[in-house]
């Protein structure tokens, strides 16, 4: 947790009511605040009827308090808490680059230093799929780009808490 005034990015577990509109309600009251949603996943749990929230945002933390209090009076949300910062982070993503003749070698070279996965291959085109951290993540890419980034996507951001602590359907 950062001092107050000062902005951090903040990661969120939520779980809500496995229902239509849930996610509606609960993302409205990010941008009710002005709080930007950074990344925003969310899927059924080992219930369900039950799903899980995880909400990566940066802002105030004195904001963020206020956020967590709405969001814990919301009818469809079960239990809420903020993530240390300390937590499991995990993400998935998918990069197509650009993979000729002169370049291919290269490119699976630098997938294969990032535990990345080759997908697909084409003549032209090599797909990745990579599973980690943000920071390894744009790691990835940041070697990727020189050969020509076609097409990306990103999961966004799952989390749990490591150790004993859990966050359940029974009030914490």
């Amino acid at each position: 947790m950062g001092k107050k005034g000062i902005i951090l990015q903040h990661v969120i577990s939520a779980l809500v009511e496995n229902r239509a509109g849930t996610l509606s309600r609960v993302s409205g009251l990010f941008s009710r605040r002005g709080f930007n949603i950074d990344s925003l996943t969310v899927g059924e749990t080992e219930d369900p009827s039950v799903s899980r929230m995880t909400i990566a945002v940066t802002g105030e933390e004195r904001v963020l308090e206020q956020i967590i209090k709405q969001l814990e009076k919301l009818v469809d949300v079960i239990a809420v808490r903020e993530l240390e910062t300390s937590c499991l982070k995990r993400e998935i993503i998918l990069i197509k680059i650009g993979a000729d003749e002169k370049n291919r070698q290269a490119v699976l070279e630098i997938a294969a230093i990032f535990r990345a996965r080759v997908v697909d291959v084409s003549q032209s085109t090599i797909t990745v799929e990579a599973t980690g951290n943000l920071e390894k993540l744009n790691g990835l890419l940041l070697l990727m780009r020189p050969y020509g980034i076609l097409e990306l996507a990103r999961t966004g951001l799952v989390a749990l808490e490591r150790g004993t602590n859990v966050l359940s359907v029974k009030k914490n």
